[in-house]
């Protein structure tokens, strides 16, 4: 039935732009595929297909492949030949690694489909796709991934559920036109400030984690869309504080000054820090006080207050409060702080 399909296409010729070869016990990937220059979309999932052929680089003009449920153990370096390719599955394959080289060529591709393979990890290199914009990498093994991924500014949907992620890194924020981030059933314990910069967001999926609370600005976010379940979310309770007893380091004291100079547009300080990176490394891990607005180095208090879910969010049942993340400079602060904190702990 193959060949036949496959003479079929080759009489076609030029004029042949679709072929579909998908559950023919397919073990080897046809090298005639390079005879037709002029393929738009190939289909050959549901095979036993181990490796690419070359002559697929031939297929200059292809727009969409489809290698679903085959035997591939790489993303192939093959395919950073094909220039024009917008749509590209892999998904059920054993795949474990990517190919070197192998994101050079794929400046046009949209949707990338690595679902159910057994990734590890993704290279810097993925950054090159520029014009990505849904990534899905469900059922896979990756423990964390690369920063670069956070530079893909066309990415509107991003699926990583069912890894082994243990944080999201904070350059999430530069995914301005994410719009879907599901991160269910994974290890995260905590979610970084700058996803509530991420306005664009409207579905965001994290169940199945270990988050305990999360971050200052969470509740200004626009979604639709908000699943948390089977995560130690904290409980409404009412905490006394503890006061801290530590004295300020001469790093801590420096430090402040210094931070709270700069945002004050100090020009002497302004000028000077340029020839420090030692000190401009050390304050760029400073926080902002959600009290007083004052910054500070290390984090002394940590208040968690909650909020009622908007009414605009579908949400998982039972979710009636969130426990949001709040910092605080100091003692003093707290104290300062409405009845509305329910519960603190010590750092």
């Amino acid at each position: 039935m193959a060949e036949r399909l496959l003479i079929r296409a080759l009489k076609g010729g030029k004029n042949t732009k679709i072929i579909t070869l998908n559950g023919k016990n397919i073990t080897k990937m046809p090298s005639v595929l390079e005879k037709l220059p002029g393929l738009k979309t190939l289909y050959l999932q549901n095979n036993q297909i181990s490796k690419v052929c070359p002559e697929i680089s031939n297929l200059t003009q292809l727009t969409a492949l489809n290698l679903g449920n085959n035997l591939l153990e790489e993303v192939p370096q093959e395919m950073k030949y094909l220039t024009s390719l917008k749509k590209l599955h892999l998904f059920r394959n054993k795949i474990h690694r990517f190919a070197p080289g192998v994101c050079d060529g794929l400046q046009s591709l949209i949707l990338l489909n690595l679902n159910n393979n057994q990734l590890t990890w993704i290279p810097q290199e993925i950054s090159r796709l520029k014009n990505l914009r849904c990534l899905s990498i469900n059922h896979n093994q990756l423990a964390s991934i690369p920063r670069e991924l956070c530079f893909l500014e066309n990415l509107s949907e991003l699926q990583l559920n069912y890894n082994q992620l243990v944080c999201i890194p904070k350059e999430i924020k530069f995914l301005k036109k994410l719009q879907k981030l599901l991160l269910a059933r994974n290890n995260i314990k905590s979610l970084p400030e700058g996803l509530c910069d991420l306005f664009n967001l409207r579905i965001l999926d994290v169940a199945g984690n270990v988050i305990q609370m999360f971050p200052s600005g969470f509740q200004d976010l626009k979604l639709k869309e908000f699943y948390c379940e089977g995560n130690p979310l904290f409980l409404k309770w009412q905490v006394s504080a503890i006061k801290q007893e530590d004295v300020w380091s001469l790093q801590e004291i420096t430090s402040r000054f210094i931070m709270n100079q700069l945002a004050e547009k100090n020009p002497f300080l302004m000028k000077a820090i340029k020839w420090y990176p030692q000190v401009r490394s050390i304050i760029s891990q400073g926080r902002k006080c959600a009290i007083c607005g004052k910054f500070f180095l290390t984090i002394w208090l940590e208040c968690v207050e909650f909020f009622p879910p908007s009414k605009n969010w579908k949400i998982s049942r039972n979710l009636q409060l969130v426990p949001l993340r709040i910092l605080i400079c100091s003692y003093k602060c707290f104290y300062q702080r409405n009845h509305n904190i329910f519960g603190i702990a010590q750092r």
